[in-house]
């Protein structure tokens, strides 16, 4: 039987192109088929068109969230 953290882990399939700390979380942009898609401590933000806007779209959400 698969373990949570496998399923996970087959779910965020491709290449990162963005990986750094900020505040002490763990943040990754991934591109995927369908975009850039942005992770926050291993959750699925959103998935966006530019690298560019899903890492606005990080830092923001970390500014709220903190």
């Amino acid at each position: 039987m698969k373990t949570f953290s496998e399923l996970r882990e087959k779910k965020t399939q491709g290449k990162v192109v963005y990986d750094k700390k900020i505040n002490r979380i763990s943040t990754k942009v991934m591109k995927d088929d369908k975009g850039f898609t942005a992770y926050i401590d291993g959750d699925r933000l959103d998935t966006f068109r530019s690298e560019n806007d899903a890492k606005k779209a990080i830092t923001m959400a970390i500014k709220e969230l903190t």
